[in-house]
């Protein structure tokens, strides 16, 4: 098949999923509920063409009826709607006025239309209103912070520059503009002010009550500083930060009762910022004894308080999304509902409280387009399908998803998803490895895996595993992979493909590996350590690890999963480093890097591209310059995702016919 032809291919495949040019929303999330119950708001992505971004919209659902309205936006985008705790009122984020620039705007009331509110210095990432409904608390990014790994690890819009071309950029560490800070917004005299936290950065923040804030802050604005970051509350009154919590390993998601007496977060052991999946933590505010909640092996992405002594949390376990409930008085839980048929939320299950009972969801698997659902004790209902005509046709793909396990070398069970074309195979096989390494595959929606069913239509399965370290299982589970990067983790993946060749389903002549960010590394990483592979595609990659200690806005995260310090001449910066063992690759490489990615930088795909060149292994490196951490933009992801088929079905078609030949 010709490279013009699987492109267009790939482009009628996105064009079945996202329906450019119908104006219909195709994919939410932020929902929030309005306190009545009756609809909710959420961010709605809307194409236009496939040569640009998407669009995003704020779209308001009635949840009896399932009818969907869109609000116009026609100089911009809009995105995280939030409805005030009266109902009186409807904030969002817009960057009408600058692209990318994101600002306060409300509408009052929520059906009304919605007037822009004075702007911040820098860009706004998150809202919340007080119990009381007078105020806003917005957290506030400068212009030019970083941004995590899971937003695309590139940094906030910068502020134009009215500096001739030749100057030179300046980084001297500590710009008053990378920094985070919160601010709060007062309805009534339509004005902001500065919280002051001291020399803090604000990473998260949320209301405590009407008269505090509480805060995930650490000492630096870099990236990497999160990893140790802490729990203060804020005085209204402009008093110092007070210290509340300091954490084993990392903390997200934190949300303060409605009272303000308690604070509920999430801890654990976290690769990324925004990607926190483990346990919930209860902190009194009067200085009582902090309390574990037992989810009973949920790993809980997300909670929010009912009332001052009920907490609602999602997460999941092994196979299955979980939602439940948890009297923090004495720590009982109920579970509303748990599947593996469906799961929810993009990153990591995700929802919004429903004012009666149970959550809102944004919910999908493999073979289900995005779709609006409630869950509550009666169990999950769908209010409102995303699918596009194309997209809700069964006929899209006939491959199916279906769970597995296997037995890694020391006899522990390792999960996975295989997405399995028609027929009895064997089938030439991709693994998919995800990124992180603290991270989960799960049932999700075909458009959100990369190739997976242009794959399958040509006949290929795919893998996708989640070997130690991978979230769901619990902290223990997690944290085996902490210290041991690119270890027994590498002998999980290679025992999972011994298991599928074993039962018939892949061919051990045509077997491919990819993945992106910690899925870059392992791809590349197995590659030098094991010959089997017919073709690689490792996406956003680490090739070496002292370069990329000294490089990536993250130099922390290597020193903790590597368990070592990059001034050392030997250990596991050098041993785990796959630029080192190029010479060892006969597999064919083509990497995929985006230019702006601070998070791996392209110089990691270079390294790795130039060593392999340099030792006789075919190499191909295609740098994307308007992408940062993972190719998500577009038109990027359909050139992205054709290169990518292209690669495998190319050296699965040799890799066949030499083994005819044999």
């Amino acid at each position: 098949m010709s490279y013009d032809v699987l492109y267009r291919e790939v482009e009628s495949f996105y064009r079945d999923l996202h329906a450019p040019g119908e104006d219909r929303i195709t994919d939410g999330a932020d929902l929030s509920v309005a306190p009545d119950g009756r609809r909710a708001a959420f961010t709605g992505t809307m194409f236009t063409d496939l040569a640009s971004p998407p669009l995003s919209r704020i779209a308001t659902v009635d949840l009896d009826s399932g009818e969907l309205s869109v609000r116009p936006a026609p100089l911009g985008n809009d995105r995280l709607p939030r409805y005030s705790p009266d109902g009186r009122r409807l904030a969002f984020l817009s960057d009408r006025a600058q692209r990318g620039n994101y600002q306060l705007v409300v509408a009052d009331p929520p059906e009304a239309e919605p007037q822009a509110c004075p702007p911040v210095d820098g860009t706004i990432e998150s809202i919340a209103w007080s119990p009381d409904s007078a105020r806003l608390l917005l957290g506030v990014a400068g212009f030019g912070a970083d941004m995590a790994g899971c937003q695309g690890g590139a940094t906030t819009l910068r502020q134009a520059s009215s500096q001739p071309a030749w100057m030179p950029t300046v980084d001297s560490g500590d710009a008053v503009n990378l920094w985070r800070s919160a601010y709060v917004f007062d309805l009534a005299s339509r004005s902001h002010r500065l919280i002051d936290a001291g020399k803090l950065n604000i990473w998260e923040c949320t209301w405590l009550g009407n008269d505090a804030i509480v805060a995930i802050v650490s000492a630096s604005h870099s990236e990497g500083s999160w990893y140790q970051a802490k729990l203060v509350t804020l005085p209204l009154d402009g008093g110092a930060p007070r210290d509340w919590y300091r954490p084993k390993d990392q903390i997200g998601y934190a949300a303060g009762s409605p009272q303000g007496r308690q604070v509920a977060l999430i801890e654990a052991v976290c690769s990324d910022r925004l990607v926190v999946c483990g346990d919930i933590r209860v902190l009194e505010r009067d200085g009582g004894a902090i309390r574990a909640i037992d989810t009973h092996g949920v790993d809980v992405t997300l909670v929010s308080w009912r009332d001052e002594d009920t907490l609602v949390y999602i997460g999941h376990r092994g196979f299955e999304t979980v939602a439940g409930e948890a009297r923090t008085a004495d720590g009982a839980t109920r579970e509303l509902w748990s599947s593996r048929e469906r799961t929810a939320g993009t990153w990591y299950p995700s929802f919004a409280l429903h004012p009666r009972d149970g959550m809102l969801v944004v919910g999908e698997s493999y073979a289900v387009p995005p779709e609006i659902a409630r869950i509550d004790a009666s169990g999950y209902r769908v209010v409102r399908s995303l699918a596009t005509s194309a997209s809700a046709r069964a006929v899209l793909d006939t491959a199916r998803m279906e769970s597995c396990t296997w037995s890694a070398r020391d006899g522990l069970e390792i999960q996975g998803w295989l997405v399995r074309p028609p027929g009895s195979g064997p089938f030439p096989l991709v693994m998919d490895i995800h990124g992180g390494p603290v991270w989960h595959c799960r049932n999700r929606w075909q458009g959100r895996l990369r190739g997976a069913k242009l794959l399958a239509d040509h006949g290929v399965a795919s893998l996708f595993p989640n070997p130690r370290g991978s979230s769901g299982r619990g902290q223990d589970f997690a944290r085996q992979v902490k210290g041991d990067m690119g270890g027994e983790d590498t002998h999980d993946y290679l025992t999972g493909l011994d298991a599928l060749v074993a039962r018939g389903i892949a061919d051990p002549a045509r077997l491919g590996v990819t993945g992106i960010s910690y899925g870059g590394f392992m791809s590349a990483w197995l590659v030098t350590q094991d010959t089997r592979f017919a073709a690689a595609v490792p996406i956003s990659t680490v090739a070496n690890w002292y370069s990329q200690h000294r490089t990536s806005q993250i130099p922390y995260f290597d020193a903790l999963f590597l368990d070592g310090q990059p001034s050392a001449p030997n250990g596991l910066f050098f041993a785990r480093s796959p630029a080192l063992f190029a010479h060892r690759v006969r597999t064919p490489v083509l990497q995929l890097t985006g230019a702006l990615d601070q998070n791996t930088p392209p110089t990691q795909a270079l390294e790795f591209h130039r060593s392999l060149l340099e030792h006789g292994a075919r190499s191909v490196l295609a740098t994307y310059p308007t992408s940062g951490h993972g190719i998500r933009g577009f038109p990027e992801v359909i050139d992205a995702t054709t290169r990518y088929v292209d690669w495998f079905l190319e050296h699965f078609s040799a890799a066949g016919e030499r083994h005819r030949r044999s």
